[in-house]
């Protein structure tokens, strides 16, 4: 089987969150470059240290794509750890995000487009807990399937775009491997350690995109160092066709924009509480 490697690497920054002081957050993907990371178009690590007081967020509108939001390191309350809940905004949806209490919190929040015959489906929810994402724990390590598959394992997630996201805790010096469709676009985000990738080391806090390979089917071999690693990988079926966004939306055209932002104004997307 053909084996993929890591085309380019980079080191996302931190900066200070639209939440304010306590909210540090990093881009890995900008939406700045969407037919290279097509069908991923935003996504973020947040890491919220807050101290509690007067609420901070509120609701907001989505339609267009989906979130996929990953609890790295979470509470006992909403936002549990290895949590992961998935909203198909489709044709429009709002949602709450509001933090009342002290909380400590990261997260790994993706916005994934729909494909064009998906674009304005009714909206959707999905969550995973920890003690339901298939996992497979042995002398490698642990490896949890959120979505797709992954070593005989197939996550209970429905998805409207094929894509693939397992978490990879491997102990020092072990291996493992990753079956992907070689169109799959997707990438490797190291959390903690060091791991090589087809042969190129990644360290903590890398972001390594995947190569592309003219196959049908390809596969990643991993090998962590002697600190052993944590990683996620994202990988996705491409739609490659052409998008336009505005704040928290996304269309096929500048029309659906307007009319977006219309409908939001008139009240004409329900809230998720609703769904």
């Amino acid at each position: 089987m053909n084996q993929r490697t890591i085309k380019f690497a980079f080191t996302p920054k931190f900066h200070q969150g639209f939440l304010g002081k306590g909210h540090a957050a990093a881009a890995l993907i900008d939406g700045q470059h969407f037919p290279q990371t097509d069908p991923f178009f935003l996504l973020m690590d947040d890491q919220l240290n807050l101290p509690g007081g007067p609420p901070v967020g509120g609701p907001h509108p989505h339609a267009g794509f989906e979130t996929v939001t990953f609890v790295v390191n979470g509470d006992d309350k909403e936002w549990k750890t290895g949590s992961l809940e998935l909203m198909t905004a489709g044709r429009g949806i709002v949602h709450t995000e509001e933090i009342k209490e002290q909380t400590t919190l990261r997260i790994l929040q993706l916005w994934l487009v729909l494909p064009p015959e998906k674009r304005w489906i009714e909206p959707s929810w999905q969550k995973l807990t920890l003690d339901n994402v298939p996992t497979l724990q042995n002398e490698q390590g642990t490896i949890r399937v959120y979505s797709g598959s992954s070593h005989g394992l197939t996550s209970p997630l429905h998805n409207h775009t094929p894509f693939t996201l397992v978490d990879f805790q491997l102990n020092a010096t072990s291996e493992a491997t990753q079956q992907l469709p070689a169109h799959y676009n997707g990438f490797v985000y190291v959390l903690e350690g060091s791991v090589k990738v087809g042969g190129r080391q990644l360290e903590k806090g890398q972001v390594g995109w995947l190569d592309s390979l003219n196959e049908t089917e390809s596969e990643l071999h991993f090998q962590s160092t002697e600190q052993g690693a944590r990683f996620v990988l994202y990988a996705g079926q491409p739609h490659q066709a052409p998008i336009v966004s505005h704040g928290p939306f996304i269309g096929d055209t500048q029309e659906d924009i307007v009319r977006l932002y219309r409908e939001y104004r008139q009240g004409k997307m329900p809230h998720l509480n609703e769904i």
